[in-house]
């Protein structure tokens, strides 16, 4: 496990899948990440890469030829070494290798990147293609954030405020996990989201171009509150497993296949396009 901390915060990253396990707030003794209790779901903060969501039949088509890669991909399944760290921040590196180029033909060098600022802890994705060819991909995160955050409080009495007052349409998955081709009607003319335990019994809410950048989760009866900046994201998840003590905010850059999707890796949504040598790179920020 792998510490960083300053004195606000102290972080602990586990190398495989570089997940964060721990933000912990020294002042108030308050930890925000959730347990991974794996009797609800054993994970904290797993990275969505080279895919985000699920792949239509679990398979996509690249210049003729066909892979199949599960849900979100396989980076959060690797070890990432330690590429380099000092006390407040850490840089994860994961490479290409024969496993990789069987399930996905492109040679990269992904970094996640955990920096400490004040109250704030920095969470960078960096996707650099080191191949000859045009790499495609997507690439997001999956934090759990503990609900509730005071012992006084109860899940029922947090919400998620968002910096911009929407009209939110949701986007249904089907039972692949597939998103539908029209989205509903969900909020209208709001920016807050009560959070229940039943929101998530039909699986993962997903919002498209939202005017939001920035989205609080706080309650009125706790002065424990986090803040999370997804600004240049242009897909949300948000999600808890069934009847489970937390709720996940996902900022993704990539999105599951459509119902309708054509399986062909270049024409999925969202789907981001490298040339030799360049670099992808995007943050988000959760600030408690």
């Amino acid at each position: 496990m792998q510490t960083i901390k300053n004195k606000n915060l102290t972080v602990k990253i586990n190398p495989k899948g570089a997940e964060l396990v721990s933000l912990f707030k020294n002042e108030n003794q308050t930890e925000y990440i959730w347990s991974a209790d794996p009797n609800f779901w054993g994970k904290s903060s797993p990275v969505l890469f080279p895919i985000v969501g699920s792949l239509k039949d679990n398979i996509y088509r690249f210049e003729g030829k066909e892979y199949s890669l599960p849900r979100h991909g396989f980076a959060r399944d690797r070890e990432f070494t330690i590429e380099s760290s000092s006390e407040n921040r850490v840089i994860f590196l994961l490479t290409y290798d024969e496993t990789t180029l069987k399930v996905y033909p492109f040679k990269f060098e992904f970094r996640l990147i955990y920096t400490l600022i004040d109250n704030t802890l920095n969470v960078t994705y960096s996707v650099k293609n080191i191949g000859e060819n045009k790499m495609y991909f997507s690439v997001g995160g999956h934090p759990a954030f503990a609900v509730p955050l005071s012992e006084n409080t109860n899940y029922d009495d947090y919400y998620l405020l968002f910096n911009k007052t929407e009209t939110f349409k949701r986007w249904g998955l089907t039972i692949d996990g597939l998103i539908e081709t029209q989205p509903f009607d969900f909020l209208v003319n709001t920016n807050r989201l009560p959070l229940t335990k039943e929101l998530f019994y039909d699986d993962a809410i997903v919002f498209k171009n939202l005017k939001s950048t920035l989205v609080t989760l706080k309650s009125d009866k706790a002065s424990q509150q986090l803040e999370f900046d997804f600004d240049g994201f242009p897909f949300l998840g948000i999600w808890g497993a069934k009847n489970a003590n937390f709720v996940c905010i996902e900022p993704w850059c990539g999105i599951a296949d459509a119902a309708n999707h054509t399986q062909e890796l270049v024409e999925k949504e969202g789907i981001i396009c490298l040339t030799l040598n360049e670099v992808f790179e995007i943050t988000w920020r959760v600030s408690v």
